[in-house]
């Protein structure tokens, strides 16, 4: 069974260095609970070693879709199952709304246990507020990727792909 997970926070940044920031993957340990390190791959793929509730887990994960400054959606690959998207909007020139959509497939006794408390969307909204310290606190990202990733063509897409 999966979990749905929708969570949204204000940041006091401009839209470019709350994207920019986001798109720094090795730096999610430092607002991240549980995850203990993340290695850049690819400009489009990453290994990440994650310890939740004593239960670690290795995972790659695929950038599906990268708009600079709109959205960044990814799906793991190889181990547990999750796919999400973070989306980002422009409130004014010095603040964004940081959306994040996340689907998981909690994976044993343990994990379902924690899903069926909460754990996960408590978990989803104390990284948000952990990342909105974090940049808050900077001021500026520490680095960007920009690249543009399409998104795949979907079932049921009628307009051909650019």
């Amino acid at each position: 069974m999966t979990t749905n997970v929708l969570h949204s926070i204000d940041v006091a940044v401009p839209v470019s260095t709350a994207y920019n920031q986001w798109t720094q993957f090795e730096s999610f340990p430092r607002f991240m609970d549980g995850v203990e390190r993340i290695e850049q791959v690819t400009p489009t793929r990453t290994h990440w070693v994650t310890k939740i509730a004593g239960v670690e887990r290795e995972f790659d994960a695929e950038i599906t879709e990268q708009n600079p400054d709109e959205r960044v959606a990814w799906t793991t690959e190889k181990g547990t199952h999750q796919a999400g998207v973070v989306t980002f909007h422009r409130i004014d020139a010095a603040h964004t709304r940081v959306t994040l959509q996340l689907d998981h497939d909690p994976q044993g006794l343990v994990e379902k246990a924690g899903d069926a408390l909460g754990i996960v969307q408590r978990r989803v909204k104390g990284d948000l507020q952990n990342f909105k310290e974090f940049i808050e606190t900077r001021g500026s990202e520490d680095g960007g990727w920009r690249g543009d990733v399409p998104r795949s063509p979907q079932a049921g897409d009628t307009t051909p792909p650019a």
